[in-house]
């Protein structure tokens, strides 16, 4: 028999309670070796504790790389990349202006190399006088010492340039340039190309502009005016052929800037050049309003055109505070026996009085009327013109007394006044360009605008209900004006011109004046209103603006005869 000696299994792992020791049978021992002892094991607790640590400051770098890697990430790319790529505007040229002639009135200068190197554009405008005012002047493209641009942008800031900025400015391009640590230029990009501003032309003939400025300019220097201005208008389109004002700023100074001596004069000017007089100015227009109220009195039928009243040099009526004591309206001349037409010829002030407020038997409008009248030729409205900044003038009614002088009472002598242009009339001379339009068109007033060709105000009109045939007598009595009244600076052989003057007395003690003229041209087929104001001249000064206007038609009559034929 073979007998198998099982083979005896020995453990591999030993219980620590077999090999236990008892350390007092064991002296031996090194014991700073810990040598015979047993180590017990960590808590379940510390290592909890460790762990929680450990996960809770791993949750924090994962945050902190997700904050900076999903929500900041955009943010320090891009400022990253601007260490090298930076974004250029590329200055989109702003439109160009003419006149109706295609005469360049406002343009950009731009050199060849300022294109490349990014620098600023200049806004540059006509030299020739009379345009500032009416064309504006720019804020324009500017840099921050470090070369960032902080207004990337022409901003038109008065006139033309104000009114229709948006369609001049243009859009901007984008260009970007990488660069290198030392700021030299490595490559550059167009990634948007700039769209340039659309180009405009005006109803405005510089011709003319040019010689209407010019001649308000020097009567004013020569006749001591503070200042003037004049407009001219075609009355079937309403395009503004002519509008000027005096004095005025230069607008390529004020757009450049740098001139700061001229630029800090301009805003100390007690002449106010910053005032456009022809759309805000606001003045008393004394006898040019006689034509409208003329037709008034003959459309209320008020008067007969061919009854005669006498004009003696003034007109008294009782005087309501000191009984059997009269107050006294003064004309300017002792004139006789007028009908309305020798009337609006001579400018009598008599003959106004009593057709506006009535004197013994003869009626008159009454301030009702006269208003009536004033509002329905717009003297006193805004007109539309596309400039910002027009003024409303004022027509005195008792309301307005009321109100203005606390509560006082209207009599029949602010109505004699207010029938002549004076007491608390306002009106500017755009105003009255149009006004006059209406009468030169037989009750057609169209708006006035300065774009050439424009449907959208060619096509503005209002449309009066006219009796022509009494129309027709302020039409006479216009052109009498000119041929033996007071108007005949303007009696020239190759231009029939209509006309009304105008004086009105301002400042304390009435020692000063404004002179006005307002009319139309050729006669028999009329074309073209105007009116010219001189602002605040010696008292003798009253026919100036008749002068100014003479020097103008005559220069249309002999060099421009397109306007007249």
């Amino acid at each position: 028999m073979i007998f198998k000696r099982k083979k005896r299994r020995i453990k591999s792992e030993i219980d620590p309670d077999e090999i236990f020791l008892d350390s007092k049978n064991l002296p031996n021992f090194n014991t700073q070796q810990f040598e015979g002892r047993l180590e017990k094991p960590i808590p379940k607790r510390t290592i909890s504790i460790l762990s929680i640590i450990f996960i809770f400051f791993f949750l924090i770098f994962v945050g902190k790389l997700g904050y900076l890697q999903i929500v900041k990430g955009e943010a320090y790319l891009s400022k990253s990349e601007n260490n090298t790529l930076r974004n250029e505007p590329i200055i989109a040229s702003r439109g160009l202006l003419y006149d109706r002639n295609n005469v360049l009135l406002a343009w950009n200068s731009w050199h060849e190399e300022d294109v490349e190197k990014l620098s600023i554009p200049e806004r540059i405008y006509t030299d020739k006088g009379g345009f500032s005012l009416l064309l504006g002047y720019t804020s324009g493209p500017a840099k921050d010492k470090d070369g960032h641009f902080w207004q990337d942008t022409f901003i038109g800031k008065d006139g033309i340039e104000e009114y229709y900025d948006d369609v001049l400015k243009g859009e901007n391009g984008v260009r970007i340039t990488e660069t290198n640590v030392k700021g030299e230029i490595q490559s550059e990009n167009i990634i948007n190309p700039p769209k340039d501003g659309k180009d405009l032309r005006l109803s405005i003939d510089s011709r003319i502009q040019e010689k209407l400025y010019q001649s308000i300019s020097l009567m004013a220097e020569n006749a001591h005016f503070i200042g003037g201005a004049g407009v001219i208008m075609d009355i079937k389109t309403g395009e503004v052929i002519a509008m000027t004002s005096y004095p005025e700023y230069d607008s390529t100074i004020i757009s450049d800037g740098n001139d700061v001596k001229i630029i800090s004069n301009y805003f100390v000017d007690k002449r106010k050049v910053f005032l456009n007089r022809a759309i805000s100015g606001l003045y008393a227009p004394g006898s040019i309003v006689k034509p409208f109220f003329a037709y008034g009195a003959l459309s209320e039928n008020i008067i007969n055109p061919l009854k005669l009243i006498l004009s003696n040099g003034s007109i008294s009526i009782p005087n309501p505070y000191f009984p059997g004591q009269f107050s006294v309206f003064k004309d300017h001349d002792s004139f006789g026996y007028v009908d309305m037409r020798k009337a609006i010829a001579v400018s009598s002030d008599v003959y106004f009085y009593v057709i506006g407020g009535g004197f013994q038997d003869q009626k008159g409008m009454g301030i009702v009327n006269i208003d009536k009248y004033a509002q329905l030729f717009g003297i006193s409205s805004k007109t539309g013109v596309d400039l910002l900044g027009e003024k409303g003038g004022t027509i005195p009614t008792p309301e307005w007394k009321s109100k203005t002088f606390k509560g006082e009472m209207w009599r029949v002598g602010d109505t004699y006044n207010t029938s002549i242009g004076q007491y608390g009339f306002q009106v500017t001379p755009l105003s009255m360009a149009r006004a006059v339009a209406g009468i030169a068109n037989y009750g057609e007033i169209p708006t006035p605008h300065l774009l050439l060709n424009d449907n959208k105000f060619n096509n503005q009109k209002t449309i009066l209900d006219i009796d022509k045939d009494k129309m027709k007598v302020v039409h006479e009595g216009m052109r009498m004006a000119v041929t033996e009244g007071t108007a005949t600076a303007l009696n020239i052989p190759t231009l029939e011109v209509a006309a009304k003057t105008g004086t009105a007395q301002v400042g304390l003690g009435n020692t000063n004046t404004n002179s006005w003229v307002v009319g139309f041209f050729p006669y028999d087929n009329p074309r073209y209103s105007f009116a010219v104001m001189m602002e605040r001249g010696p008292k003798e000064a009253s026919g100036n603006a008749t002068r100014v206007m003479r020097e103008v038609v005559e220069y249309i009559s002999i060099y421009l005869k397109e306007y007249i034929d």
